[in-house]
């Protein structure tokens, strides 16, 4: 593209130009109005030295004195710039200031002459033969009676030659050319350069530059657009500030939404996705703003629910499942937006993680299915058994006793899981309350009361019970609340052992925490049941934990003790190669070891 030129080249050629052709104008009138002044006064100077003349030589003109009148105007020409000239009525001359009036020709044709000789002043502008110039020439009648006997012309070279040879200098065409020139380049600079630092300005303004002001200008024009643009900008800067601000704050919300937000255009592309979102679909931004939403996440069911939340004129709700491990479960909303005119731009999409409460529903519905048939199995059979006594039974001592026997051994089960749901509720209200009391104490301390008790059975079980604790490890516990939690772990080691085989318990002290395991060679557990196994009344293989025995609420009693602590619980564990739990309490004062 070609460069254009600039303000300054076009304003200051015609404005050069205008100059030029004002100052010719105005030299050429002056001068003519010189030249005019100049020759009224030439023509008055030489009438007037024509009349002193004609009384000078008055007397002389009518003897035979020529020679006299000669030298006399000879003597005067010395004197004055002006040529005199004394001729006969027939045009004769008798004498002339500046030439040999011998050699003059008549001047009975000029037209000053011939008018003088009408007996009025004449007055000529022309060029004279013998002076080779441009001359003026004012001619004065000699009367004597009424006759005019002689003529007395006085000349002086023309004024309007004189008036135009200052032309000739150099100076003037230095004056007529560079002062204009000088003139309009400082008038065509400085409207530029403020033009030019408008342009700045406007540039500054485009860069959100909006601090930026234009300094005030000396006329009014210009200093009312220095306003309007200084205005303009402080009020810019208001208004940016304030669209800033409420975009920061429209940012800070979508980020701290746990919701995942999109908003997708008309064609179904991605305008915008908070940082939710971006975790959800595990896409970035930066990389999927102006894709649609098939290219940036492949998923039927999100796409339907887009394109219905475009087209539905009220907002649309709906349920969508992402498969994976796990499965999300999310709960749609979708609504339009729409400009001044109504017309819809977008639609605003917000996705709820339900995942949690559908897994909390799904816990709660099990727990409300175990709980159920863990009660009714126990009641069931004390029923039956009672029933079986009441139609007759009793009457034989052997049945009825073995019957009251197994009755009996229901209620205990019955009893136990009563106090271990009320363990356990007590549990979660304690720390939910803050009530559970820690203090630092020697793990060992704990380790020792959990051998005594678990011991017996795992002898009367040749299990192998292994102790491996170091002294002086402290950590912050509740000693009666962890006791019951590893008697749980090492009772649950003992139950699903095999004789024969060895259950270690460990304690180690690491950075900032203390971590006990319970380690066994049992059954193990698959990938599938891990996640579940701390639920209430889960159970892995049901027929084998009723067989063993438990109320299926020992591990998730670990589980609330544990986090009553302050600490977590994990598990290791592979099918037929036996199952490692491990609790990370948080460390204490370390202690002497004794």
């Amino acid at each position: 593209m070609p460069k254009r030129p600039t303000l300054l080249w076009k304003l200051y050629p015609s404005y050069l130009v205008v100059a030029l052709l004002s100052f010719c104008l105005m030299a050429w009138h002056v001068s003519s109005q010189l030249a005019d002044y100049c020759n009224d006064r030439a023509v008055n100077d030489l009438k007037t030295q024509a009349l002193l003349v004609e009384k000078l030589v008055g007397e002389r003109f009518f003897k035979d004195s020529s020679s006299q009148i000669d030298t006399m105007l000879k003597e005067m020409g010395s004197k004055i710039s002006s040529r005199i000239t004394v001729a006969l009525a027939s045009g004769a001359v008798l004498g002339d200031s500046q030439m040999n009036a011998a050699r003059m020709d008549s001047l009975k044709g000029r037209p000053e002459i011939k008018e003088a000789m009408e007996g009025r002043v004449g007055i000529s502008t022309r060029m004279s033969l013998t002076m080779d110039a441009r001359m003026i020439f004012v001619a004065v009648p000699v009367k004597r009676g009424d006759a005019v006997t002689g003529i007395v012309r006085a000349a002086l070279p023309s004024a309007s030659s004189d008036a135009l040879l200052w032309t000739n200098d150099p100076l003037f065409w230095v004056i007529l050319f560079f002062l204009p020139g000088i003139c309009c380049f400082y008038w065509s600079r400085r409207l530029s350069c403020a033009i030019g630092e408008f342009r700045a300005a406007a540039r500054k303004f485009s860069e959100i530059d909006l601090g930026y002001r234009v300094d005030e200008r000396g006329t009014s024009e210009f200093s009312e657009l220095t306003d309007a643009m200084n205005t303009m900008a402080a009020e810019l800067n208001f208004r940016l500030s304030t669209v800033t601000r409420q975009r920061n704050e429209l940012e800070a919300v979508l980020s701290g939404m746990m919701e995942a937000v999109m908003v997708v255009d008309t064609d179904e592309r991605i305008v915008r996705i908070n940082r939710a979102a971006e975790q959800l679909f595990r896409i970035q931004q930066d990389r999927v703003k102006g894709k649609t939403i098939q290219e940036a996440i492949r998923h039927t069911d999100l796409h339907r629910f887009v394109t219905g939340a475009l087209v539905c004129a009220d907002p649309l709700e709906g349920d969508i499942v992402i498969i994976g491990d796990p499965d999300i479960f999310l709960q749609a909303r979708g609504a339009t937006l729409r400009d001044d005119q109504g017309r819809v731009t977008s639609a605003l999409i917000v996705l709820n993680d339900v995942t949690r409460l559908k897994t909390l529903e799904m816990i709660r519905r099990d727990f409300v299915a175990n709980v159920s048939h863990e009660l009714k199995t126990p009641i069931t059979s004390i029923k039956g058994f009672l029933e079986t006594l009441k139609e007759g039974a009793i009457k034989d001592p052997e049945n009825a006793e073995r019957f009251l026997d197994i009755s009996i051994r229901h209620t205990d089960r019955l009893n136990a899981i009563i106090e271990d749901l009320l363990s356990l509720s007590r549990i979660e209200r304690d720390a939910e309350r803050g009530e559970v009391a820690l203090e630092s104490r020697p793990v060992n301390e704990v380790l020792d009361a959990v051998a005594k008790a678990c011991g017996e059975k795992a002898r009367g079980k040749t299990i192998n019970l292994e102790f491996r604790v170091k002294d002086g490890i402290v950590a912050d516990i509740n000693p009666t609340l962890l006791e019951q939690a590893l008697v749980n772990l090492v009772d649950n080691a003992v139950k699903y052992s095999e004789p024969g085989k060895t259950v270690v318990v460990t304690a180690e002290d690491h950075p900032g925490e203390v971590v006990i395991k319970v380690k066994d060679q049992g059954c193990g557990i698959s990938k599938d049941h891990i996640t579940r196994i701390f639920e209430r009344f889960y159970r892995v293989d049901k027929a084998r934990s009723r067989k063993v025995g438990g109320t299926g609420l020992g591990l998730a009693i670990v589980k609330h003790i544990v986090h009553a602590h302050g600490g977590r619980i994990l598990v290791e564990s592979s099918p037929a190669k036996g199952s490692v739990f491990s609790i990370h309490l948080p460390s204490g004062q370390k202690t002497d070891a004794t």
